[in-house]
């Protein structure tokens, strides 16, 4: 067995372990706290809602551990197991040339990938989504969804892999330095024009309807120096009850989007305050840095898989038995996760660190007790489970658990 091979089945069989060890803490620990709602929430969240976020947390995190189990099983398939160097071969009956026959090749790996994630995500959306309230997809719209998906993939995408694959061919030993700066303009060309030109291919998007609610907003993104195009309400009831708001779009294509789900549930202070939370992200610069570091990542891992394809041993080592431009692709396209897994806790730990700042910048502007009310009923309305495991919430969570954000949301309260 090839060094490589080894140490590769060791980071998946670890990787798989940890993921399901700290699974079966959260069904533990959440489940351990079903019967009571913490102190801090006991006025605020029945023992009927706890009850269901404590379901729906298990419910959700039996589920993961499938697709865990799945993945890695697919994940070793297509490598060491051969997969991909099986659809390499079948491919090469139509006897296209570079970069189309690369092409073809991934595209076909990840087209087999999502039709086998396919019963999951469906039995995920029809079935615990269903199980407690939240689905609102109808299964005509659940197709369509992924049928836009998929063209907006090829239409996209296709040309993107196309020229990133004739760089390799054609570019000398930097082409993925090339490919780098292909990405990050085609990424940020694609965050400016999605607001506009993609998110309405899925969603509805109609300007904010309550003027009192509107001049509120508009107070506020004075306040607070921020400029948009608008303020706007999208339909993600058709899809599902979950409520959410976001920013998107870059430059003066930002616009700032209300799910109706949420317009519908929260008093205006409340939105308002949730709106504040949101701007502290951005002008704290919490976008701005991360899209810094994902552009300095992206370069790193560039680099990387430009060392590693001229490396005969990194095909041989992952179930290819030569070399190619789509092989190294695939190979660190599946690969690469497995290694970057542990760092996971340190991705989450700094994005809770910006969640409390962004907290804090809220406080700052709008009154906290609106924040927090907004947060409670927030968590009623996505049955976010108040109890998650310490160890696991750690790991994953990009956001603080309940006790801790409502905790410091008194605080800053108090010290006002």
């Amino acid at each position: 067995m090839a060094p490589l091979t080894l140490i590769f089945l060791m980071v998946v069989v670890a990787g798989t372990a940890t993921r399901l060890w700290l699974a079966g803490r959260q069904i533990a620990a959440v489940t351990r706290h079903r019967a009571e709602v913490p102190v801090p929430f006991a006025a605020t969240i029945s023992a009927g809602d706890h009850r269901k976020a404590a379901d729906y947390a298990v419910a959700r995190t039996r589920l993961g551990r499938i697709d865990t189990v799945i993945d890695a099983l697919l994940l070793l398939a297509l490598t060491v197991g051969g997969g991909i160097n099986a659809i390499d071969l079948a491919s090469r009956r139509l006897t296209l040339t570079e970069p189309w026959h690369g092409a073809l090749v991934i595209l076909c790996v990840l087209l087999m990938v999502s039709l086998i994630g396919l019963p999951l995500s469906l039995w995920s959306t029809f079935r615990v989504e269903a199980r407690f309230g939240f689905n609102r997809t109808s299964l005509p719209l659940f197709v369509m969804d992924r049928v836009k998906g998929l063209l907006l993939a090829l239409v996209l995408g296709g040309p993107l892999l196309l020229a990133a694959l004739a760089l390799m061919r054609y570019a000398g030993p930097l082409w993925w330095l090339y490919v780098w700066a292909l990405w990050l303009a085609v990424s940020l060309l694609m965050t400016w024009a999605w607001p506009a030109l993609i998110a309405p291919l899925f969603n509805r998007f109609s300007p904010l309807a309550d003027e009192t609610l509107r001049s509120r907003i508009e107070t506020l993104l004075r306040r607070c120096g921020f400029a948009s195009r608008g303020v706007f309400v999208v339909d993600g009831s058709r899809r599902s009850a979950h409520g959410n708001a976001y920013f998107t779009g870059v430059g003066r294509n930002k616009r700032i989007v209300f799910f109706d789900t949420l317009i519908n549930t929260l008093e205006p202070e409340e939105i308002e305050a949730v709106l504040a939370h949101e701007l502290g992200h951005f002008r704290l610069h919490h976008i701005r840095r991360r899209l810094l570091v994902s552009a300095v990542l992206a370069l790193a891992g560039l680099a990387l898989l430009g060392w590693l394809a001229a490396r005969p041993w990194f095909y041989q080592g992952l179930g290819l038995p030569a070399a190619s431009n789509y092989g190294a692709l695939l190979l660190f396209m599946f690969v690469a996760p497995a290694f970057t897994f542990f760092v996971t806790p340190l991705a989450a730990s700094w994005s809770r660190r910006d969640e409390f700042a962004a907290d804090a910048f809220a406080a700052e502007h709008t009154p906290a007790a609106a924040l927090m009310a907004a947060l409670v009923k927030l968590y009623r309305d996505n049955a976010t489970t108040l109890t998650p495991d310490p160890v696991h919430s750690r790991f994953y969570d990009s956001h603080p658990p309940a006790l801790a954000r409502i905790a410091r949301l008194r605080e800053l309260a108090a010290r006002a």
